[in-house]
């Protein structure tokens, strides 16, 4: 059955060149190129009248001329008007002779702030109640364990290695023949 197939399909394939070559001979080859569509030639009318000219372009010379002459012209002097000079202020005048001390040498914060008020209550309750050993026990915490199992990753199966594997041992020769059928069939 797969002989006739190929055979079948060398016979179309041969039939197939043979009327590509038979219909190339029929046509009477042509030396001419085929022709193109003419583009339109866009054709520039002039205007009827000329607009009117502007002012003359000047030489280099004449340019050069105008420039200097701009630069030799005579400037009126600027005066600059005059600013009142600043009066002079010392600032030394009015200091004390002696300096201050601004430190306050008898200053305790403890006096002025209730911070270490509530520090010191604080430290003195604690020992006053029961640590937390004393308070906890061992029935009332939470053994769930398992939480985060949904987040680890699978791992994927590697097919490859499974093959490889199966045939590294006898029983695994007798898969890889069945494999071969399957995957290889006749029909």
């Amino acid at each position: 059955m797969r002989d006739f197939q190929v055979w079948f399909y060398v016979i179309l394939g041969i039939i197939y060149v043979v009327t590509r070559f038979m219909k190339k001979q029929e046509q009477p080859p042509t030396d001419q190129a085929p022709k193109r569509p003419e583009k339109p030639v866009q054709r520039y009318e002039e205007p009827a009248s000329k607009p009117a000219p502007g002012p003359k372009a000047l030489t280099f010379e004449e340019l050069l001329r105008e420039i200097t002459e701009s630069k030799t012209v005579e400037s009126k002097p600027v005066t600059v008007p005059s600013v009142p000079k600043p009066t002079y202020i010392d600032y030394d005048d009015n200091l004390p002779e002696e300096e201050e001390d601004l430190e306050d040498e008898e200053y305790d914060n403890r006096k002025r702030d209730q911070v270490y008020n509530v520090y010191e209550e604080a430290k003195r309750q604690a020992f006053e109640r029961p640590s937390l050993e004393e308070t906890m026990k061992a029935g009332e915490t939470v053994g769930v364990y398992g939480k985060f199992k949904a987040f680890q990753e699978v791992p994927q199966r590697n097919l490859m290695e499974e093959y490889l594997g199966n045939l590294n041992d006898p029983e695994g020769w007798k898969k890889a023949v069945v494999m071969s059928e399957i995957l290889n069939r006749k029909f």
